[in-house]
């Protein structure tokens, strides 16, 4: 099966694109971080951000989720962000190093295909209690996530802003 990661800014699209592909019968991974974060402010913490297990905890899940058997039969498998995309968040934090991270990294070494589906921004980031980052913000984060993922050794497949549909083709297409 092959492996896709899709990366991106917050608010690029992401998700939206994942929740897509899903309802055309692909195998996706969703994405880990925000899902943390949404169960950590239910739980109480208002900036789960701050804590000093974030990264480590937001790491769990998306290896809990690659780990999780694929759909019998699925040719093609896209994931909504990786490790890498934990490592850009790191950076971008900043957060200290995390021993966790490293070792994930290692782990999904030759997991993905190096073509990564590079989410273009929308031209506006819409804040929810989950993301709380300004277009200016993301556009800082977008840059963090592309140097992170050049110096791995991906090759980025933009998938330009627009239509979802125009999207989604673009990523069929060079997939």
């Amino acid at each position: 099966m092959k492996r896709y990661l899709l990366t991106g800014a917050p608010g690029a699209g992401k998700s939206t694109l994942i929740r897509r592909l899903a309802a055309q019968g692909h195998a996706v991974v969703e994405e880990a971080a925000t899902d943390h974060i949404r169960a950590a402010q239910a739980a109480g913490e208002a900036e789960p951000w701050t804590g000093p297990d974030f990264i480590d905890a937001i790491v769990a899940l998306q290896r809990a989720r690659r780990l999780a058997p694929a759909p019998s039969g699925a040719a093609l498998q896209f994931h909504d962000r990786s490790a890498l995309c934990t490592e850009a968040l790191r950076r971008y934090l900043p957060a200290p190093h995390s021993a966790v991270l490293q070792r994930e990294l290692a782990a999904i070494e030759g997991v993905f295909e190096r073509r990564v589906f590079f989410i273009d921004m929308l031209g506006f980031v819409e804040p929810t209690p989950v993301r709380r980052i300004s277009f200016e913000e993301s556009r800082d984060f977008e840059a963090v996530h592309e140097a992170v993922y050049r110096e791995a050794g991906y090759s980025l497949v933009r998938i330009a802003a627009g239509p979802v549909e125009a999207r989604i083709a673009q990523i069929l297409a060079a997939a």
